[in-house]
């Protein structure tokens, strides 16, 4: 039986949101899998070391996790450089591979760009294209 969940949008700083993308790659688990058992196993509000434990993360008294949805100036959005980069890879290849419809980008103008998310999905497939994705 599917256990009901609830969407959950937070900012997470660049570093730790790259951490989670590794951890959830390498552990091939989704993301929403981690943070759910990082929540159970770390986050106790019905007791006052609990509460402590959590104020104590906090920084300028802002909330630890929230309900908000925030875009980014960036918005996952990558350069040809910037996706070589994530795939440890040369730029060359990168372009040869979105040339040839085998890495997922956009052509705009001269420029290729990248969904990180893309990527990601494409990587964590094996180099195969993931669902919905259409070979030009």
């Amino acid at each position: 039986m599917a256990t009901s969940s609830s969407p959950l949008f937070v900012r997470l700083p660049a570093g730790e949101a790259d951490k989670l993308d590794r951890a959830a790659f390498e552990l091939k688990t989704p993301k929403g899998k981690l943070v759910a058992g990082l929540v159970a196993r770390y986050v106790d509000p019905s007791s006052e070391d609990g509460l402590a434990a959590l104020r104590a993360l906090q920084d300028d008294g802002a909330p630890l996790v929230g309900r908000a949805y925030a875009r980014s100036a960036d918005d996952g959005v990558l350069t040809a450089a910037e996706a070589a980069s994530l795939l440890r890879v040369g730029e060359s290849t990168v372009r040869e591979l979105a040339a040839r419809g085998e890495l997922p980008g956009r052509r705009v103008g001269r420029s290729w760009r990248f969904s990180r998310r893309a990527l990601l999905d494409w990587l964590g497939a094996g180099g195969r294209a993931p669902a919905g994705f259409r070979k030009r």
